[in-house]
């Protein structure tokens, strides 16, 4: 059972991925946060290699 509060008929805001990134970042640079590096993946397993050159060599980016 809802609580009277509840408002189980409405349905919760859509949140579109490219509006929450564009978001984050204009709040980073308002922040002045820095742009973290990537990690260098110096200690990855020869299974997450194998991945990560099978993913870049059909034109994706991780």
């Amino acid at each position: 059972m809802a609580s009277k509060a509840s408002k189980a008929d409405s349905e919760p805001p859509v949140i579109r991925m490219d509006d929450l990134g564009a978001r984050l970042a204009r709040r980073k640079a308002e922040l002045g946060l820095p742009d973290l590096p990537r990690n260098a993946g110096t200690r990855r397993t020869p299974s997450k290699r194998a991945l990560l050159k099978a993913i870049e060599e059909i034109g994706g980016k991780w």
